[in-house]
């Protein structure tokens, strides 16, 4: 999993690409995690659970999707 929490920094545009196609997240919710994101550097999938732009479920889809 630590190989996995680097891969997900702010700027992994395969990860927002996952994000959008997959979960079908709203450009708006991503620009909020990534503004938080520069702000306080964080896993990305971390601060959309943390900011409840992404449910428990959702971030389990986006450290199996790391994880592959």
């Amino acid at each position: 999993m630590q190989g996995s929490i680097v891969k997900a920094n702010c700027g992994d545009s395969q990860l927002i690409h996952f994000l959008q196609e997959k979960l079908k997240l709203s450009t708006n919710a991503i620009a909020i995690a990534l503004r938080h994101c520069e702000q306080d550097p964080g896993p990305l999938p971390m601060i959309l659970w943390q900011y409840g732009l992404v449910s428990l479920e959702e971030l389990d889809q986006i450290f199996d999707w790391l994880e592959s």
